[in-house]
């Protein structure tokens, strides 16, 4: 089952947000020192420019918009081009207003799938390392200055929806997260922190 697509790049902005930390080894105190520095987040803001590349067309489809996240389970992704649209995840309640059309709210229960990949999240959000462990296998690379952690899922309901996510970054501030999806398709989003605050 794939992931619908609101439910998707919201999942994956919250990432950006809660991943800005520095890093270098996915070793269990490295990934413990995260944890401690994600659970100290309480908000914050960035810009985006999401590439998505979809099979059947030749060139990918570019959004930009803005991004902001509070702790800890409120996350807003507001895409500004090439059609205005907001994404507001509040707890387990996904709502998605489009100009022009009517606004549309969605239960995450609703959605085991998704729910198991948003869960999976707000663990990393809280800074729990044994929830993201359950979900995921992590491999952390690279120096401080351009390290990568890919997170792999483990189980069978997130593993046939996506092969992986990558997140990319420099010191403190995440570059770029990628989402590999099963059947071929993958996004590209770069992101611009605005502000962090812990």
């Amino acid at each position: 089952m794939k992931l619908p697509e609101p439910i998707r790049t919201t999942a994956i902005a919250w990432l950006i947000l809660v991943l800005a930390v520095p890093f270098v080894r996915a070793d269990d105190e490295q990934l413990s020192q995260l944890m401690h520095l994600l659970a100290k987040n309480k908000s914050g803001n960035a810009t985006f420019v999401e590439k998505k590349y979809i099979g059947l067309i030749d060139r990918p489809i570019i959004s930009t918009g803005d991004l902001s996240f509070v702790a800890p389970d409120r996350l807003e992704k507001r895409t500004l081009t090439p059609k205005p649209e907001s994404l507001v995840l509040n707890g387990d309640i996904l709502t998605i207003d489009r100009p022009g059309k009517h606004q549309m709210r969605v239960s995450l229960e609703e959605y085991p799938e998704v729910s198991a990949f948003i869960e999976s999240i707000r663990g990393t959000l809280a800074g729990n390392l044994s929830a993201l462990q359950t979900f995921y296998t992590l491999q952390l690379t690279g120096p401080e200055e351009k390290w990568q952690l890919v997170l792999t899922p483990k189980q069978q309901r997130l593993s046939s929806i996506f092969n992986r996510i990558c997140i990319s970054g420099s010191h403190a501030d995440v570059k770029i997260i990628e989402l590999y999806e099963r059947d071929g398709d993958h996004s590209e989003m770069v992101i611009t922190q605005t502000s962090i605050n812990r």
